[in-house]
């Protein structure tokens, strides 16, 4: 069945229609905000849950990459995580970005930045990247997104990424492999519930 709207519009339809979750991050229960028109509302998706649980504690500082992050679980667990990092929450979906500032506001983490792609500066770059990348944008798109983010890696710095093992996994590992400049090597960290994790590790 085909939603009315795609979570990856930028400016989703339909009233808005808020709902509380409660949700387990980052060692902590907590109670959340999320909303239709987003990218599963109603719960930490599996894919989230499968990368959250096999990346390692982020870095303690630096600029921190949640790309396509929806509601914010990653950008929530890595600012938790990480407190004095600066976590750059990116998404299309406007509506996902509010949701992602309201819920940092109520856990009292103010190193969240929930922007759009085109603000964030060009010339940062990051310590880890975490992403639940939307597949279901198109090939295209999801590459195109790959390789405008995962060079921004600081040198031994690591990216990770979870995608259905149904959904491309495995070709989408052989093309990052092919298709990230020289000095990045792509790993298959984890497999879980039918998801694989990917390290992309800048040398």
């Amino acid at each position: 069945m085909v939603p009315p709207e795609h979570y990856f519009s930028a400016s989703p339809g339909g009233d808005l229609v808020l709902r509380r979750i409660s949700v387990h991050l980052a060692g902590r229960d907590l109670e959340l905000t999320t909303s239709n028109g987003i990218f599963s509302p109603e719960r930490v998706d599996v894919g989230t849950q499968v990368l959250l649980g096999n990346v390692p504690t982020p870095p303690p500082g630096g600029h921190l990459l949640d790309l396509g992050c929806g509601w914010g679980p990653i950008a929530l667990t890595l600012a938790i995580e990480s407190p004095h990092s600066t976590v750059w929450a990116v998404d299309v979906n406007q509506r996902a970005l509010d949701l992602v500032r309201h819920n940092a506001a109520a856990l009292g983490l103010h190193n969240v930045n929930a922007v759009t792609p085109d603000d964030v500066p060009a010339d940062i770059s990051f310590m880890t990247v975490w992403s639940n990348p939307p597949i279901r944008v198109g090939k295209n798109e999801l590459h195109g997104m790959l390789l405008h983010w995962l060079p921004r890696l600081e040198p031994e710095a690591d990216a990770w990424i979870v995608v259905q093992r149904n959904l491309g996994s495995d070709s989408l590992h052989r093309w990052l492999q092919a298709e990230l400049p020289e000095g990045f090597a792509v790993t298959r960290a984890a497999t879980s519930k039918g998801f694989r994790v990917l390290r992309v590790r800048h040398r």
